[in-house]
């Protein structure tokens, strides 16, 4: 045990299932209770019957827990309380000695789990074959009420509490000055980590911007001020927006209104709690018949199993409902001035637009790839490295050329 300066414990932590929780899970499995199914419908009611049962039967007889339990105990991990909340992480340290310190956030349905790629060539560029300038400590945390960070016991865990609880968590560590990273949920907790511990986040990297696509029909007047190529972007991203309104957005108002409801039926069923996530993994992701097409099936079955073996699916969901209940709700997102990256992936479910973007944060860097989507750890990681890296890289520069500069004066 780890106890910091103020007193708070910092615990190690193993993953140990017990047996009977897999003996459980298998007997679930092997009982499920299948709906019927139109003819010919593929994915457009949902996840089709003959997917689910081949991956069902996959997870059921070939997929290895105890090899994946393993490997994330490969991982330093850790548990602290903050704000009232159990806090689980993995803090992997760079064998760089000067390797920058980066918080990196998951979103829904995702977990830790989607940084199995990414986090070797961040915290070991040297042995990755790049600069071992580029290094990193990686602080990999659950939100509250995911994984093993769940369930929360009490009202009010919306993004912006987390972030708070995030800048404590690397108070507790020792970070005075760090960056932060992150996709989907974890794009708002990181954003607005930079916003609120100004003076320590060196730089935010997001692979989503909230708040940043087209909530409304473009104007002539608003489309006479772009370039051509941001009038066809601010367009495809209406008719995305539009696209997502009809046909997408169900999941979000369940979870936004009635969590509790639809925790009985995920948390009761393995096969249900599977469905919900993995139409997500088809959906998001740059694949063209199936999940497995952009990610690992294992790499998801481990993921889905984190929801299940701690009994999150109503807890997380629950970020959904506080962020829709919250005070701040329907307003536009307080400005950040923390130098902030994009990484554009062309499946990612809303398309940012740069003008919008930079009303209220401080663009610095904005890369546009031509493959991936809303899970690029998982469906891209060299691709996400690399642009990690390189926005990292140059506020490290500019940091140097200002010291140079103020040296010389």
């Amino acid at each position: 045990m780890t106890t910091t300066s103020s007193g708070e414990s910092i615990q190690p932590f193993r993953v140990a299932i017990p047996d009977s929780d897999l003996d459980d899970l298998r007997n679930r499995l092997d009982r499920t209770r299948w709906p019927d199914e139109l003819p010919n419908v593929g994915w457009d009611y949902g996840v089709p019957r003959a997917y689910l049962r081949e991956l069902v039967h996959y997870w059921r007889h070939e997929y290895d827990w105890r090899a994946a339990e393993s490997r994330l105990n490969q991982w330093p991990q850790f548990m602290t309380t903050i704000d009232g909340a159990t806090l689980h992480f993995a803090h992997i340290r760079s064998p760089e000695p000067d390797a920058t310190p980066l918080i990196i956030t998951h979103g829904w349905p995702g977990s830790l789990v989607e940084f199995e790629q990414i986090a070797g060539p961040l915290t070991d560029p040297r042995a990755h074959g790049a600069d071992p300038a580029d290094a990193f400590h990686l602080v990999l945390p659950s939100i509250p009420g995911f994984g093993f960070s769940g369930p929360t016991g009490e009202r009010g865990w919306e993004y912006q509490r987390v972030a708070a609880a995030f800048a404590e968590l690397m108070r507790r560590l020792g970070y005075d000055r760090y960056g932060a990273q992150g996709g989907d949920w974890g794009s708002a907790v990181s954003r607005e980590l930079g916003r609120i511990a100004a003076d320590r986040v060196i730089g935010v990297h997001l692979n989503m911007i909230p708040g940043a696509g087209a909530s409304a029909e473009p104007t002539e007047e608003e489309l006479a001020a772009l370039s051509p190529e941001e009038q066809q972007r601010t367009w495809a991203s209406w008719q995305r927006m539009q696209a997502w309104s009809r046909e997408k957005q169900g999941y979000a108002d369940i979870q936004s209104t009635r969590p509790q409801t639809l925790a009985y039926a995920l948390t009761d069923s393995p096969v249900g709690q599977l469905a919900w996530i993995v139409e997500k993994f088809k959906e998001w992701t740059d694949s063209a018949d199936r999940p497995e097409d952009a990610v690992d099936r294992d790499h998801l079955l481990t993921n889905v199993m984190l929801y299940w073996l701690t009994g999150t699916a109503g807890s997380s969901g629950r970020l959904y409902y506080e962020r829709a209940h919250a005070a701040y709700a329907g307003k536009p997102p307080e400005p950040s001035a923390a130098p902030t990256a994009f990484a554009s992936f062309p499946q990612e479910n809303f398309i940012v637009l740069r003008h919008i973007a930079e009303r209220t944060n401080h663009i610095v860097r904005w890369t546009e790839f031509d493959r991936g989507g809303h899970f690029a750890a998982m469906e891209e990681p060299e691709l996400l490295v690399g642009d990690i890296r390189a926005f990292f890289r140059s506020l490290r520069h500019v940091s140097s050329e200002a010291n140079a500069a103020g040296s010389a004066g």
